[in-house]
């Protein structure tokens, strides 16, 4: 209790003394290994504990409601870099950030989304936002609707830690979604688990037959890429390609001549065996 007490008074600062930063992690296209998009990751640069997880911080700020400030800046930060590097002549690579449940409940934040799309001059179809399965179903009804209206911005949707919760098929079908993000819960186990590779399977074909995209989190292996791929997932985001990288760093991978060329490897090594068996 002191631990968080005394993390809740930092943060009422750590705003304003500028300690928060962003990383950014590459979204690779299962096809083509082209970076499509990246997800924007909050990190905190904390003057006596040094760097903090998200999963330190996140729920006290939750709780504190100290996260509707620190999402509204997270938001536009990267919505204002995503912004810079298309300006810069950088490809033009889609951002995803996260909502917490609390920001979801805030009666401005439509307003406040458009706004910063506005400020930032980034093109709205070259944001994404993501939302946990378990928040989306909070109160469905409720959800639709303001999906509906962020949707209406021209920005798009995903489920974030999709077959971790409780959704049911009638409502994730009412759902203006364009993505599904496969928890990395059931992608770490492929190979070592059938239940795990089963359940991406079915998470795939479910996706799809709802006309959505499918991205999958956590890749670290060549065996859960193959397998991804054999399954036809759309995206792919992990350490086997790139950890989180501070601006300056993505900004280098997204420029680099050879970039997306160890993704691009193992999918052209992955399809020309797909022929070959085929051929046989």
């Amino acid at each position: 209790m002191q631990r968080r007490r005394s993390i809740e008074q930092d943060l009422d600062v750590a705003l304003d003394r500028e300690q928060f930063i962003l990383h950014y992690q590459p979204k690779l296209n299962a096809r083509t290994g082209a970076v499509g998009g990246m997800e924007a990751l909050i990190r905190w640069r904390h003057p006596e504990k040094g760097f903090m997880s998200p999963g330190e911080f996140i729920p006290i700020a939750e709780r504190s409601r100290q996260i509707v400030p620190i999402g509204e800046w997270s938001l536009f930060e990267a919505c204002r870099r995503t912004k810079a590097w298309h300006d810069a002549g950088l490809p033009k690579a889609k951002v995803a950030v996260n909502l917490s449940t609390i920001q979801l409940r805030e009666k401005s934040l439509v307003e406040s989304v458009k706004w910063i799309l506005d400020a930032t001059d980034l093109d709205p179809a070259c944001l994404e936002l993501e939302i946990t399965e378990s928040a989306a179903m909070r109160d469905v009804d409720e959800t639709v609707r303001l999906f509906k209206r962020l949707a209406d911005l021209g920005l798009s949707l995903s489920i974030d830690d999709f077959g971790t919760g409780y959704s049911s098929l009638s409502y994730l079908k009412r759902f203006p979604v364009k993505r599904i993000k496969i928890d990395r819960a059931f992608i770490i186990d492929i190979g070592a688990d059938p239940n795990s590779g089963a359940i991406a399977r079915a998470v795939t074909t479910l996706g799809h037959s709802f006309g959505m995209e499918i991205t999958a989190e956590g890749v670290e292996t060549q065996e859960q890429l193959d397998f991804l791929l054999d399954i036809g997932c759309d995206e792919i985001q992990g350490y086997l390609f790139s950890r989180p990288l501070s601006g300056d760093d993505f900004a280098k991978f997204l420029g680099a001549a050879d970039t997306g060329r160890p993704a691009v490897a193992a999918i052209h090594r992955r399809q020309s065996q797909i022929e070959v068996d085929l051929a046989g």
